[in-house]
């Protein structure tokens, strides 16, 4: 508790000094003349306004939104602060803004906004969605954000990503992928158990499943207890995955896994309930900021298990940054209309094979680690491959699905400003 408070207190004087909150706008175009005002502003700006008029595409060539993206918040479930509001969100959403602007190059604005309610929220963003060449939902609470997601993106024509979800997904999917070839495990063999059922966990069992995951082979567990088909108070997105098996139990649900992921709470897992999983076991305890069962604990009860979590300071830290500022950055390269499955997979499958890529030298000195093993399952969040292998990859897959307006995936991603 004590180094929590010296990092929090650190925390407060970094977002303060020199100057309040994290991101800036500036410009990007000459501003020091009288000619420079007349093509900037009246009477230049009508070319291009009249021109996005008649064609609304061509405000990807005179507007910046083909680089923009909006990061949006009700502060519904942030971080695992919980209910906190829109405004106390901002500090998290311009957190966001700068992790799309460091690590892929793409501008982003935070909004928060003060809607508890589907219709108001999703009223809201369809109408600011001009400004953006995409938007990314962030810490909203279930079940309200499948909704909001599905309602968007039936709406807009941009990309529309729930990161909470999707995000968490695409970097579980690597993580398992992974584990999959150090083991020689198949994923349509595969047996899974997860620990919560809220939009990361039903967003991941989508994913893994749309890539070979037997739906029968999977065990959900919520609050109440594992999610079966014979209780009468599940949500449709839990029915998804309610099981037929003779499963009552949560230590039962664990009996024969080969792969528990937790994105629920510290604590919930206990040594005797992984003793009886599969051999060689993937654990992913991801709650933050305590897993359900630590690394030590779990490797003292299972030695042959491969352990994951959220933390930073730990082996295997499953961590969002891997996936969304790339997968927007992709998107907006072919000016994609959506974020499909497809997309998701390549972005998965991508980081998977950077993390067993054995790197050179060069590549060593820009953050990529050499050794692909059971504790080095992803590459790490500096690694400066990320930046080209995944939004490629995501181009391209767009293409493929039909999801990309543009027909040719860009060699390299927007210069930096």
């Amino acid at each position: 508790m004590n180094d929590n408070k010296t990092i929090y207190r650190e925390a407060l004087r970094y977002h303060e000094f020199p100057r309040p909150g994290k991101t800036a706008v500036f410009i990007t175009k000459p501003c020091a003349t009288q000619h420079d005002l007349t093509l900037a502003y009246s009477p230049g700006v009508a070319a291009p306004a009249l021109a996005i008029e008649r064609n609304a595409d061509d405000s990807y060539r005179y507007t910046s939104r083909g680089n923009l993206v909006a990061v949006i918040s009700n502060g519904t479930a942030v971080l695992g602060l919980g209910d906190i509001g829109a405004a106390a969100a901002k500090p998290v959403m311009e957190g966001k803004c700068m992790l799309f602007k460091a690590m892929a190059d793409v501008n982003a604005f935070d909004i928060e906004v003060d809607a508890d309610d589907i219709d108001s929220f999703v009223d809201c963003v369809t109408r600011i969605a001009p400004t953006f060449g995409g938007i990314c939902l962030e810490d909203i609470k279930a079940p309200e954000c499948f909704e909001i997601e599905r309602r968007l993106i039936e709406r807009l024509d941009i990309p529309v990503m729930h990161d909470d979800q999707h995000g968490t997904a695409i970097v579980t999917a690597a993580a398992v992928i992974n584990a999959c070839r150090l083991t020689g495990k198949r994923f349509e063999d595969l047996h899974i158990t997860t620990f919560g059922a809220g939009a990361a966990a039903i967003a991941i069992m989508r994913l893994l499943t749309a890539m070979g995951v037997d739906r029968d082979n999977v065990v959900m567990v919520d609050r109440r207890g594992v999610i079966h088909t014979r209780r009468d108070d599940l949500s449709p997105y839990k029915r998804e995955f309610a099981t037929r098996r003779d499963v009552s139990s949560v230590d039962e649900s664990l009996r024969g896994a080969d792969v528990f992921i937790g994105v629920s709470k510290a604590g919930l897992l206990h040594p005797d309930m992984i003793r009886g999983m599969a051999t060689q076991p993937l654990i992913m305890a991801l709650a933050n900021p305590e897993p359900e069962i630590g690394m030590e604990e779990a490797l003292a009860a299972r030695p042959d298990a491969i352990y994951a979590s959220g933390r930073s300071d730990l082996p295997n830290q499953v961590n969002n940054l891997l996936a969304f500022p790339y997968v927007f950055r992709g998107a907006l390269d072919v000016r994609a209309r959506r974020i499909d499955t497809p997309m998701k997979i390549a972005a998965a499958e991508t980081l998977a094979r950077l993390a067993r890529h054995t790197p050179t030298q060069d590549e060593h000195r820009s953050g990529c680690e050499p050794a692909f093993c059971r504790e080095r399952l992803l590459p790490t969040p500096f690694d400066e491959r990320l930046r080209h292998a995944v939004p490629h990859a995501v181009a391209e897959a767009a293409v493929r699905s039909g999801a990309a307006r543009a027909d040719c995936v860009p060699e390299q991603t927007v210069e930096a400003e």
